[in-house]
């Protein structure tokens, strides 16, 4: 019996009723039917191997292959696993965000149908989750081809976002309800951690073996993908920093350049009193102020719009609490 059979098997032991059964395990899918067979099949010894009980949702993003075709063959008579398809490639976060409101389970296990991960993870992430963990996220243990790009991309996010975990893209598993707190933007899904903590839900994190794909081609690599993860961090960064306190961007910016404005017109005038007037100098203060007030104005307007949102979050709060 292997390391990994033997923590799952510990684990699967201590699972409660409820935990073996009370999840959904959510695979996004795109252009992966030569893994198909193989996942449906260590997914079920997995379920069967572990008695668990829960759901499968296949979530095909678009593919255009016969992926979802393929799923529903290899998984014909098992009832716990369900196909979903979207027409036309989204992205992981909307698969994730789909396969969530077409279930009524307590939690959520992501796992990729790439094969990189084994099923038999399923019963530890259940176990962190069954302990009252809200998030338990994956730290990678193996070769891994985006390693430097990986390492590079977690340590930013530990250091802006000062995340307790230290690996955010990887397998992970998470109460359900957190994402109508937690709403996604297309491709956030790599930032849903960053966003759940920022919301003050819990996070752990266990070491998970990863293993080289078998078939199929991999769908998040290239130098593109570098700029827009970066890009995507700035937004999020901006978003957490700056949207419950609009002022602090719009009003210091405001500020400073009027007061810049004041410097420059108390120099114009000081030239001007010398017998050098300067022109452009005058149009530079009028620039100056007027940004400076435009800006400040809107750092009110934000600041509305900021605690408007702020009841609406806990009018929904209360709602959802008092709906349990």
């Amino acid at each position: 019996m292997s390391q990994t059979t033997q923590l799952a098997t510990t684990a699967a032991s201590r699972l409660s009723e409820t935990a073996r059964r009370d999840f959904a395990v959510v695979v996004p899918a795109y252009n992966e039917v030569d893994n198909i067979p193989a996942l449906v099949s260590e997914l079920r010894a997995a379920f069967e191997r572990y008695d668990l009980d829960g759901e499968i949702i296949l979530v095909d993003d678009g593919s255009t292959d016969s992926t979802a075709q393929k799923a529903r063959e290899e998984a014909a008579g098992w009832d716990n696993f369900r196909v979903m398809s979207h027409r036309r490639n989204f992205g992981k976060t909307e698969a994730m965000v789909t396969a969530a409101e077409h279930t009524r389970a307590r939690w959520l296990v992501l796992f990729d149908a790439d094969l990189q991960h084994k099923p038999d993870e399923i019963p530890r992430f259940l176990e962190k989750l069954d302990e009252g963990w809200d998030i338990v996220t994956g730290r990678k243990i193996g070769r891994y081809e985006k390693n430097a790009v990986s390492r590079i991309y977690n340590s930013l996010n530990q250091r802006i976002f000062k995340v307790p975990v230290s690996d955010l893209n990887s397998m992970k598993a998470f109460r359900r309800d957190i994402l109508d707190e937690v709403h996604l933007r297309h491709d956030w899904h790599r930032f849903f951690v960053v966003l759940a903590y920022a919301r003050g839900f819990s996070i752990t994190e266990i070491d998970i073996p990863l293993y080289p794909r078998v078939a199929g081609e991999a769908k998040y690599s290239g130098r593109s993908r570098i700029v827009v993860g970066l890009l995507d961090l700035l937004s999020v960064w901006f978003f957490l920093f700056f949207s419950r306190k609009p002022m602090l961007l719009f009003g210091v910016s405001g500020l400073a350049l009027a007061a810049l404005g004041l410097v420059v017109g108390v120099a114009a005038i000081g030239m001007r009193l010398a017998g050098h007037g300067f022109r452009p100098l005058l149009y530079l203060v009028i620039l100056l102020e007027v940004l400076g007030f435009l800006l400040f104005g809107f750092g009110f307007i934000a600041e509305l719009v900021a605690q408007q949102q702020a009841d609406l979050d806990a009018v929904q709060r209360r709602l959802r609490a008092r709906d349990r």
